[in-house]
């Protein structure tokens, strides 16, 4: 069986030799992880091993470069049928049905004409597809397929359906994401641009004196040594520093894309500004978990909890992103483009703002379309209007609500 694993993931173009191979076999002999002992039904395993032990296993003898994770990612996907995918089904898509030959693209009139499903009966209808569908489809309204009305597959248009195989987001109407997304981390390097979004920032700052006393204070110093009669009498206090603490919380991804340099601009400033800086990425909305990394985020994961508990109230919470999402991505569980969510985003929203009564959310999209996106709407009521949009007078209206 592993044999053909090695197999699967040499097809992939991965670089993995038959020594590395051979070092994985010898950490299964040597229990490196251990059995289920409930047999290899359980969990889809090799030999019973559950899925995730192996899977981890695997590619740390496997892979010896984290460019390869998601080569390694896909080709064990498609390999052990038992791995969850992004919408919690296992069926594995024919990349035929996915080919692009035509690419829809209707007017507004036309558009309006296209039945729009409910979420329950989304993914419903989703499933049956899967059971009864044997073949390519291309131009219709009902199979997974291309350049169609149909709510399921790539390169068509439809108000509201599950994007499969598609390489980017065209219409930004999808409700959920079949595929799983490689995104790239904020550059935080970025200086072109930043200077005045540093001074807006800057409203923000708010320094102590706190630590040893090792500066000179020297009109103290003039003071003491007049009152005594010109002995020097010499005074000296802590140094001057930052103290307000930041915890910034950046949508990553999909529609993010368009807003990349602005952001990385922000990223920039931001960590120049403020020397107790925290940051994580999410996408479109905050659920149970986030990430540092984004080439390690589903290996390197942080629960929302513990980030919860780990900071202070006195930390001020930024969101960043464009809330520009299906509405089903913050009100429904499992409305997660990328996974089942057991938990509505707006209940994880809920528990930052409450613990952090300072917030406010950046938007990067142009306030004059925030009217026009009914996810912007809810975010905003979510966030008791304290949205801004990414210029310097939104950010220096948002730093000075965090000042109050």
């Amino acid at each position: 069986m592993l044999l053909d694993f090695f197999y699967t993931l040499r097809s992939a173009k991965l670089p993995v030799s038959v020594k590395e191979y051979l070092t994985l076999l010898e950490a299964l002999k040597e229990g490196v992880v251990g059995p289920n002992g409930t047999g290899p039904e359980d969990d889809n395993g090799p030999s019973g091993y559950k899925i995730d032990d192996f899977y981890y296993l695997s590619r740390t003898t496997l892979v010896k470069d984290e460019k390869h994770y998601d080569k390694f990612d896909r080709a064990f996907a498609a390999y052990f049928k038992g791995v969850e995918m992004v919408a919690d089904f296992t069926k594995d898509i024919p990349l035929e049905w996915l080919r692009k030959n035509l690419e829809l693209n209707l007017s507004p009139e036309e558009l309006a004409k296209i039945e729009k499903m409910g979420w329950d009966e989304l993914m419903e209808t989703l499933k049956k597809r899967f059971e009864e569908q044997k073949e390519r489809h291309e131009g219709g309204n009902k199979w997974i397929g291309t350049g169609g009305t149909s709510p399921f597959g790539a390169y068509g248009q439809n108000p509201q359906g599950i994007r499969i195989g598609q390489d980017k987001s065209r219409n930004k109407s999808a409700v959920k994401v079949w595929d799983q997304r490689a995104y790239k981390d904020y550059d935080d390097t970025q200086e072109l641009g930043t200077r005045n979004i540093k001074v807006a920032l800057r409203r923000l700052r708010k320094f102590a004196r706190e630590g040893h006393e090792d500066e000179l204070d020297l009109d103290e110093t003039i003071h003491k040594t007049a009152a005594n009669a010109g002995y020097l009498d010499i005074k000296m206090r802590p140094e001057r520093h930052n103290n307000v603490k930041v915890l910034l919380l950046m949508d990553v991804g999909g529609t993010m894309d368009e807003h990349i340099a602005r952001v990385e601009e922000l990223f920039s400033a931001t960590k120049t500004e403020f020397k107790h800086l925290e940051f994580y990425y999410f996408h479109n909305c905050v659920y149970d978990f986030m990430w540092k990394n984004n080439r390690r985020r589903y290996s390197e994961k942080f629960d929302t909890w513990d980030i919860i508990r780990k900071y202070n109230k006195d930390y001020k919470l930024i969101f960043v992103g464009d809330a520009t999402m299906s509405p089903y991505e913050i009100l429904q569980p499992g409305g997660s483009v990328e996974y089942n969510n057991e938990e509505a985003g707006v209940e994880w929203l809920q528990r930052l703002t409450h613990a952090f009564p300072k917030f406010a959310w950046i938007n990067p999209e142009p306030q004059g379309v925030w009217q026009y996106r009914q996810s912007i709407s809810i975010m905003q009521q979510l966030m008791n209007q304290r949205m801004y949009p990414l210029t310097l007078k939104g950010l220096e209206e948002a730093m000075r609500l965090l000042t109050k």
